[in-house]
């Protein structure tokens, strides 16, 4: 997993957690518009004005997060803080300082994005609205409530300059949290990164190794790989999960290491017993996985042991129909795939046309059907991935 997308990641969730925190303003914004209604003399339609078009901004960024998917643009966060912003000038104007709670939420709200030129950013905004918000209300001081100046000069005084005060003092608090929480979160994706990558560097070496104990193997673990990439896309799964699955496939022969030379390359065919030896890669597989940390290997562990399994139950375990993960019915689908068309020195690789009519004869025998529509429709991707990657030994 690169760092860049895990911070991709991150910054969609922190704007999937702002989002939440205007429509919980909304509900604020709700409950300060009854106890207006109830206990104030403001007018109705005043307020109809101000909660209302409070409420519409505060909804915006769900709006933009949520029905347009577009949480990980950049400009997100300023959307953000500039609508919460003109709520709490809104609020300012109309309810003065009953509102003074509300010059909080934008600093908050910025500090969650683990950025201090957006600390920066939502400060100078507030500090602006806060000089707005007082003008406007002693201009219309009869319209609004919480007014304690009769000229200009006294509400900038007396209420801007506390709150731009206690603003440039949280401004700051926030500012260094930012920057502590900041270095950590970086910490935190490079640790991620390294573990990763140390993981896949895992899977790749001992995948060569198991591939390169069978002489007849070729390049089978890298096709394997990309027919799953195919399928995984073509299941719906996100780029991040198809990664993993393309990454994992390549273990699924990884019990092979526990199988002897002599069977593994054995050009006739094998007894019965020699056969219940062979089968027992997939149960050598899971174990040597298993207890294996991450999501990761624990995709190869299912893989690994179930790659044999099919759809009517006469696979080496016995599972059945749903039994058998949905990965690992893919991964059957593209093992049988590429175990049919590639050569041996005791077989010579089917055409990609019969293969095709196989895999279609077995639907629902040896291979889920609706993954075998999925293979049909993606096809064309197959031949593309078998043509661009040979084997390199010739038999």
């Amino acid at each position: 997993m690169e760092k860049n997308k895990l911070a991709t990641d991150n910054y969609k969730q922190i704007n999937q957690i702002s989002a939440r925190c205007m429509r919980i303003m909304c509900l604020v914004l709700l409950f300060a518009f009854g106890y207006c209604y109830l206990l104030t003399e403001l007018d109705f339609y005043l307020m109809i004005i101000f909660f209302g078009c409070s409420i519409f901004i505060a909804l915006i960024p769900s709006l933009v997060v949520n029905v347009f998917k577009a949480d990980s643009s950049p400009g997100i966060k300023y959307v953000v803080i500039i609508c919460v912003c003109i709520i709490v000038t809104s609020m300012l104007t109309l309810l003065g300082s009953y509102a003074f709670p509300f010059i909080l939420f934008p600093i908050l709200l910025a500090s969650l994005y683990y950025n201090q030129t957006l600390v920066l950013f939502a400060s100078l905004l507030m500090t602006v609205g806060i000089v707005l918000s007082n003008i406007l209300s002693v201009q219309f001081k009869e319209h609004f409530i919480g007014v304690m100046y009769d000229s200009l000069d006294e509400a900038l005084l007396g209420i801007a300059t506390p709150h731009i005060v206690v603003v440039f003092a949280m401004s700051v608090v926030a500012y260094s949290i930012v920057q502590r929480n900041s270095n950590m979160i970086n910490s935190a994706i490079k640790t991620a990164v390294t573990m990763q990558e140390n993981q896949k560097g895992l899977i790749y070496s001992f995948a060569e190794i198991s591939e390169s104990k069978s002489k007849f193997t070729g390049e089978h673990i890298k096709r394997v790989a990309e027919y799953m990439r195919v399928l995984g896309r073509a299941s719906g799964f996100d780029e991040e999960y198809v990664d993993m699955l393309c990454t994992a496939s390549m273990m699924h022969d990884i019990g092979k290491l526990m199988i002897s030379e002599e069977i593994l390359d054995k050009p006739d065919k094998l007894t019965d017993e020699e056969y219940a030896i062979m089968k027992n890669h997939v149960l050598y597989g899971e174990a040597l996985l298993k207890n294996c940390p991450g999501e990761l290997l624990h995709i190869a562990c299912t893989l690994a042991k179930e790659h044999h399994e099919r759809w009517d139950g006469s696979g080496y375990l016995g599972m059945k129909g749903e039994e058998i993960a949905y990965i690992s019915r893919l991964m059957a689908v593209c093992d049988v795939f590429d175990a049919l068309t590639s050569d041996r020195y005791y077989k010579k690789g089917w055409s990609l046309e019969d293969t095709f009519d196989e895999i279609i004869r077995l639907s629902g025998k040896h291979f889920d059907p609706k993954v075998v529509q999925l293979f049909i429709r993606n096809f064309d991707k197959f031949k593309e991935i078998h043509r661009k990657i040979p084997d390199k030994q010739k038999y």
